[in-house]
């Protein structure tokens, strides 16, 4: 079996702000081994940019506060560290694929000089070892003329091509973990399988475990080995692919099943939505915090938080739904065909 990387134990973090202490993670466990892609999914404002950044230490100290919790990176917990000691685990042994490539690249340095600044601050090398890396990194990520490339500023690449430089750099330093936060929603359908499709080569090529934050399950599908279907600041499903698509047990994950869309048409059905919005996390919600918008919710949601249960060896779920005790509710019929059609479309 594979080496565990990456541990979050009861992790919890709040911000301080005017209307109160948000309490934007509340209590996330989950683990990550070596070559494995682990996709964090829900809606915005779930909190899985904030487990992220966590993970990076990157949450600012105020407003944010590690409430709990430990992050343990190859088995040291990284939330004691001082940033002087932070700064050389990142960029070196886990990077960053941020969601805006304009916003992520420096628009007055050159591309080149932004790849090899990462390698020459940490790796022992000369500014012409440094060069070649560079030039064999944009070549990695499907850059062509990478030596014409290598002189350009950011304002001169498409957006496709601005989020592959991004890649690169984060790869720079031959990171063992990547987090990508969302590194495809600013560009189009066409341009992000493209970079989905690079990353799980690159993945192949290095061995390099990747944390992949997403609010699109259709991603998932492409790209995840396992799944944690976060909301309000909580894992409510957790689970391989498989689990999670042919076997989904949470109402938030059905709701999140049935809103993709079928681009193929195998579903003359119109898209569903999840009614409502997610909860004020000022103010916690007592019992399951996804009950005012769950059909299925019974009198117990309201008053009692659910355990996670588990459904299988790889699979556990946070609903009181899969009490002994509580009716037999299966995935909605409608939502079971645009799964099918979904996955349909996908093999295909």
């Amino acid at each position: 079996m594979s080496k565990k990387l990456l541990e979050v134990n009861n992790l919890k973090i709040n911000f301080k702000t005017y209307a109160g202490i948000v309490q934007a993670v509340r209590g996330v466990s989950f683990e990550l081994y070596e070559g494995e892609t682990l996709a964090i999914v829900g809606e915005s404002g779930s909190g899985k940019s904030v487990t992220s950044n966590a993970i990076m230490k990157l949450i600012p100290e105020p407003p944010g506060i590690y409430a709990d919790g430990q992050i343990l990176f190859e088995g040291r917990d990284l939330i004691p560290l001082k940033e002087k000691e932070m700064s050389k685990i990142r960029g070196n042994d886990i990077s960053m694929i941020f969601q805006d490539p304009m916003t992520a690249l420096n628009p007055t340095m050159r591309v080149g000089k932004q790849i090899t600044e990462v390698i020459l601050k940490h790796k022992k090398v000369t500014s012409t070892e440094a060069k070649a890396r560079a030039l064999k990194l944009l070549e990695l990520v499907g850059i062509p003329m990478p030596e014409k490339r290598f002189r350009q500023y950011p304002h001169e690449f498409s957006g496709g091509m601005r989020q592959r430089v991004v890649i690169a750099i984060a790869l720079a330093a031959d990171p063992k973990l990547l987090i990508a936060d969302e590194p495809t929603t600013a560009l189009d359908v066409t341009i992000q399988a493209q970079i989905l499709e690079l990353m799980k080569d690159i993945q192949k090529k290095s061995n390099t475990s990747i944390v992949f934050i997403t609010h699109d399950l259709g991603v998932v599908a492409n790209v995840a080995d396992r799944v944690a279907v976060m909301y309000a600041g909580q894992i409510v499903e957790y689970g391989t692919v498989n689990d999670i698509f042919y076997n989904p047990k949470h109402p938030y994950t059905w709701g999140l099943l049935g809103s993709m869309p079928d681009l193929k048409n195998n579903v003359k059905e119109a898209l569903r939505t999840i009614p409502g919005s997610p909860p004020d996390l000022t103010n916690p919600p007592k019992g399951d915090a996804f009950a005012p918008r769950n059909e299925y919710a019974m009198a117990i949601d309201y008053e009692v938080e659910p355990p996670m249960f588990q459904v299988s060896e790889t699979h556990f779920a946070k609903t009181w739904l899969l009490h002994p005790d509580a009716p037999k509710v299966d995935v909605p019929e409608a939502i079971s065909r645009r799964i099918e059609g979904y996955l349909k479309e996908a093999r295909s």
